[in-house]
């Protein structure tokens, strides 16, 4: 299912992505399945490299993700498994997602976290460079991976790296260990020797149809919202660059098209975040998933005082991405949450979840109009 030329012409190429052979770590997570339904339905041979599907339900499986792709269960960790699936599939382009993506969890599994994250990309770029015929990596991390110094203006791409917790850091660590590939074995002063593109991708909250985790604001919503029982926030107050999850998705697949065309041009960091305007508290967005629900659903503010430390103010500047690669955010924040309660309510209806999620992105091309 092509979703045509039409609006995304100049932005996304469909002509680009048709028979391209592209691998993606972490497809059967929440991002990572989105990002494989876009690339299907651009007409790409799409191979996946993942642990199962991290939540039960999930978007994975929900939307049969599975379907038209090939889809291997196994640990990013394991770098001679890796290096084997890369030497097999021969991947044209990489999309690295595979990630320990929770602030809390990392507090209580801090090893795992940094192996996962830090390793785990140490590896995808390991198993790239012994290979032949990946021209294009694209390493996704987080906006978490910048020194938050807690100021009201947004982090550039060469601010320091950083991170509070071992989630954060670890994302930095992620960051630092591409930028040492990039200047050691895929420089672009040497592009003509090795023919290989690598860039980082940080985005900020994600928000979206599909997404399970624990101890994130919009799937703790819509569990307590189906069980008829009021959310617990526990930082109202904290503001987050929200945007639903196509917004970086799509800088994604612009910026691998770009690295494609022109690697030693674009092959650096990247910021995918929303316009400032979508930069809010959590309180304003508890308060608007209320409203659209419906149903009675209810939030209450968390008084307990034993949380972990999490970061009271955090947004991106995205004017590179912007000036360089064309890309900017095309849903504002009442968009964001609409789509994302309309496909949790299609979920409740038992609909055709592939089906509506191809949907969305279809309307999000045409709405768009990039």
């Amino acid at each position: 299912m092509g979703l045509g030329r039409g609006a995304l012409e100049n932005v996304v190429a469909p002509d680009f992505w048709k028979g391209k052979t592209v691998l993606v770590t972490g497809h059967t997570g929440f991002k990572g399945s989105w990002l494989c339904l876009w690339l299907q339905s651009l007409g790409a041979k799409v191979v996946g490299y993942s642990l199962p599907p991290p939540t039960t339900p999930s978007m994975y499986e929900l939307a049969r993700v599975g379907e038209n792709m090939a889809s291997i269960t196994a640990d990013i960790r394991n770098l001679e498994r890796f290096q084997a699936v890369v030497s097999e599939h021969s991947p044209e382009v990489v999309f690295h997602l595979a990630a320990q993506s929770l602030v809390r969890y990392s507090y209580e599994q801090p090893v795992d976290t940094y192996v996962t994250n830090v390793v785990g990309t140490a590896h995808v770029l390991e198993a790239v460079r012994s290979a032949r015929g990946v021209k294009v990596v694209v390493i996704v991390t987080s906006d978490k991976c910048y020194e938050n110094r807690e100021w009201v203006w947004g982090y550039r791409e060469n601010e320091p790296m950083g991170g509070y917790d071992p989630y954060s850091s670890s994302k930095g660590c992620a960051e630092l260990v591409t930028a040492a590939y990039r200047n050691s074995f895929f420089s672009p002063s040497s592009y003509d020797r090795h023919g290989v593109a690598v860039a980082s991708a940080r985005a900020g909250n994600v928000i979206g149809g599909g997404d399970w985790a624990l101890d994130r604001l919009v799937p703790d919503f819509v569990r307590a919202a189906c069980e008829r029982k009021s959310i617990t926030v526990r930082n109202p107050a904290a503001i987050r660059p929200w945007q639903h999850v196509l917004e970086p998705v799509h800088g994604y697949i612009v910026l691998a098209q770009r690295l494609w065309h022109d690697g030693p041009r674009y092959s650096e960091p990247w910021n995918f975040g929303p316009d400032d305007e979508s930069a809010c508290t959590v309180e304003k967005v508890v308060t608007t998933l209320v409203r659209l629900w419906g149903d009675a659903a209810e939030w209450r503010r968390d008084t307990s005082s034993t949380h972990p430390h999490e970061a009271g103010y955090l947004k991106l500047d995205c004017s590179k991405a912007k000036a360089k690669l064309g890309w900017r955010p095309y849903w504002n924040l009442d968009t964001a949450l609409e789509a994302t309660v309309a496909w949790f309510k299609a979920y409740g209806e038992s609909r055709d979840m592939r089906a509506f999620t191809l949907e969305q992105i279809r309307s999000y091309v045409q709405q768009a109009g990039a």
